[in-house]
């Protein structure tokens, strides 16, 4: 729980900080806009696709395979590593759009209803492929940021179990965590940054390390 505490911290103010986190827009959906306004890849602001994205993105997880209203959801949500999960209300209406348009044909299953794709729908898809794809690209990124955060977070959490203020003289004390977590948020900002920033990056925490025991370079 104090994993899900601390992560749901540092995701809020992720989302105010927006690129000061990091050598780009952080990749949430209403971090790459104006006010208001359409982000890259038809996000819109807060954590939602607008309705004709939504509709692409469908078309394209029913083109890889027939699925049920809540897998699309589910395939979603784990596209993007638990960041963005349509809710029923957007999925399911769009999903009979879809059929009306000729797009999707729906076969029952008891109570379940299947979808499928159309050829109009391959052929609506194919005329669209590129933005559709832009789209599970910034899942995959987002679902990829996302990750290492989870795990940096499990890792701090880790360590702070030995840290209490009962025992101050074990583990470390509250300023060094603080540094340290401010210290893996930098480096989680830079886990895609290319060679020469990361090269730049190391070098800092070389100097830094050396300062740290007294080493002279």
């Amino acid at each position: 729980m104090a994993m899900h505490h601390g992560f749901a911290r540092w995701f809020g103010e992720a989302r105010r900080c927006g690129p000061r986190m990091g050598g780009r827009p952080f990749g949430f959906f209403g971090g790459m806009m104006g006010r208001g306004g359409r982000g890259i890849h038809g996000f819109r602001a807060g954590r939602k696709l607008g309705a004709d994205d939504l509709q692409l993105v469908i078309l394209a997880l029913l083109e890889e395979k027939p699925r049920h209203g809540y897998e699309i959801i589910r395939a979603l949500e784990e596209r993007s590593g638990g960041f963005y999960s349509p809710s029923p209300g957007m999925v399911y209406p769009a999903l009979t759009y879809l059929e009306e348009l000729g797009y999707a044909v729906v076969e029952a299953e008891g109570t379940k209803k299947l979808y499928r794709i159309t050829d109009d729908g391959r052929r609506h898809l194919d005329e669209r492929r590129a933005f559709a794809e832009a789209i599970f690209a910034q899942l995959r990124w987002i679902g990829s940021k996302m990750e290492h955060v989870r795990r940096a977070f499990e890792g701090d959490n880790a360590a702070s179990a030995t840290d209490t203020d009962s025992a101050p003289r074990h583990g470390f004390g509250t300023p060094l965590n603080d540094a340290r977590r401010v210290l893996r948020a930098a480096l989680i900002s830079k886990f895609d940054a290319g060679s020469d920033e990361q090269n730049r990056v190391a070098e800092i925490l070389r100097r830094a390390a050396d300062e740290i025991v007294g080493k002279k370079r």
